[in-house]
């Protein structure tokens, strides 16, 4: 390829507050009743005046400094103007010279990416267009929800990339409880701004801005709107590379232009003309003070800095050995995360309990623990689309469970049982075993099994036949049949070797 691939980040997110950016209104955008949360404030009414909301600002100011940030002193909210069905004021209150945060960086791969600002502004109506109809609706509840939007330089190069900063954003708004970032929903949505230049005729000054070397001409970049899922991201991102170069390969030229994307075509499609910086008329917001952001405010706010989930997942693959993809899928949700290290804690003290040493075999259960959290407590939560803080099994009771598969004295099978009852009831998993004598026999005493074994010969009769006449793939049949009739309770290589020996015997 002759080009290099620039590409740069735009992502807005709904904060979490209990009201509106700028009025008292609750915060309710998913309210299934339109119009049913607004006031002259949010409507735009003439007259009335803002009332800047401080929890917003006070999460805008942990996002960043999460996100390597520098925080400015002095920042202020300016006028964007432009008109537009679902923004009634006919200007949109935002941030544009002086944002709360700015100049910093999330790693993804290893690879710094810097992260231009992040600003706060208010969102707009949502507009509704009913099939078949020739007119539009307006819902005004999302009207003025706080709003950060977060943008990247143009440092990244590929699809996947990109797709992996969006991830890591939302995972981090969510452990910082900024915003649930549902993008389904809304509360999150991206945009890409992409374009293709010759290799070798472009550079980064020292502001960041892309320049020609050797009087060439910078091809334009195109812009992405409200992408919302993150296969779709990566998807529009390819589709536009491909796109853009056949383009320059034809020595056509590439509009500024603001293209939307297609899911069902996977394909990107023009909407409008891309405005510039200065169509909107920026000027200061004068109906709001500057806000002046004290070093104490910062220190307060910093304490509330948590463990991040790339740093998580980082620390899950070192401390457990796990493998990337294993810890990715724990670390996606907090409460999954946490709850999982404290099963891993109070399995570290039911070892040492029994004199144990945790040491040496600290990752071996680490690994049982999280396998059985992710594999087959996974399905029930699945299959009941519940949360894992909803269940009534306790960190305590599950590693007691992980302890028995330990000390072998339940198998894997009776383990899923047990399981099960646990997920049902919330019990403990020894009275469980007890209860409904579960618990696996000892080696030393196999009378009981080589009845059981017996029985089943006796009951299929014609595959144990063929058994004998050199059929061997019986053998997993005979073992899978006895273990089901013994409820797990043995283990399969003690089966197999009785019904080898039962073979012998015949002959």
């Amino acid at each position: 390829m002759d080009y290099d691939i620039i590409i740069g980040l735009e992502i807005h997110a709904e904060i979490k507050s209990n009201s509106k950016m700028f009025c008292s209104c609750r915060n309710e955008t998913l309210n299934p009743k339109p119009n049913s949360t607004v006031c002259p404030i949010c409507l735009g009414h003439p007259g009335t005046l803002p009332l800047v909301n401080q929890e917003a600002i006070n999460k805008v100011i942990l996002l960043g400094l999460a996100l390597n940030c520098q925080i400015n002193r002095l920042s202020k909210f300016d006028r964007k103007n432009y008109f537009y069905p679902d923004l009634p004021k006919g200007y949109q209150i935002s941030q544009y010279d002086l944002p709360i945060a700015h100049h910093g960086f999330l790693e993804i791969n290893k690879q710094k990416i810097e992260i231009t600002r992040i600003h706060l502004e208010e969102d707009t109506a949502k507009l509704i267009h009913p099939s078949g109809k020739n007119y539009t609706l307006i819902d005004f509840n999302r009207a003025g929800i706080p709003l950060l939007e977060l943008v990247t330089e143009p440092v990244i190069h590929d699809a996947i990339s990109a797709r992996m900063f969006c991830q890591t954003f939302q995972q981090i708004l969510k452990y910082l409880n900024i915003s649930d970032a549902n993008m389904e929903k809304g509360e999150m949505r991206c945009e890409v701004n992409i374009s293709l230049q010759k290799k070798g005729h472009w550079f980064r000054d020292k502001y960041g801005q892309i320049k020609t070397i050797k009087n060439t001409k910078l091809n334009n970049k195109v812009e992405i709107k409200n992408i919302n899922s993150f296969k779709s991201i990566e998807k529009a991102i390819n589709y536009e590379i491909e796109r853009q170069q056949k383009l320059l390969n034809n020595n056509e030229e590439i509009l500024m232009e603001t293209r939307g994307f297609d899911e069902n075509k996977n394909e990107t499609f023009r909407q409008r003309i891309k405005e510039s910086g200065s169509d909107y008329r920026y000027f200061p917001e004068p109906d709001i003070k500057p806000i002046k952001i004290s070093s104490e405010k910062i220190a307060e706010i910093k304490k509330k800095i948590i463990e991040l989930p790339h740093n998580k997942k980082d620390r899950f693959i070192q401390e457990y050995g796990l493998t990337p993809e294993m810890s990715e899928i724990l670390i996606d949700n907090k409460n999954i995360a946490d709850w999982t290290e404290k099963v891993i804690s109070e399995l570290h003290e039911l070892i040492k309990s029994n004199n144990e040493s945790w040491e040496n075999q600290n990752i071996k259960l680490s690994k049982l623990s999280i396998n059985w959290i992710s594999g087959e407590l996974f399905k029930f939560l699945k299959k009941d689309k519940k949360n894992i803080d909803e269940i009534k099994i306790t960190p305590l009771d599950f590693s007691k469970l992980i302890l028995l598969l330990h000390q072998k004295k339940i198998t894997a099978k009776t383990g899923q049982e047990i399981l099960e009852i646990m997920y049902k009831t919330g019990k403990d998993p020894e009275n469980i075993m007890k209860e409904n004598n579960l618990e696996r026999k000892t080696e030393d005493n196999l009378e009981e099994l080589e009845k059981n074994i017996e029985q089943v010969i006796k009951k299929y009769e014609q595959q144990w036949l063929e058994y004998k006449n050199g059929k061997e793939a019986l053998l997993k049949f005979f073992i899978g049949q006895t273990m089901a009739e013994t409820k797990g309770r043995f283990s399969a290589s003690k089966i197999e070797e009785i019904i080898k020996n039962n073979l012998q015997k015949n002959e």
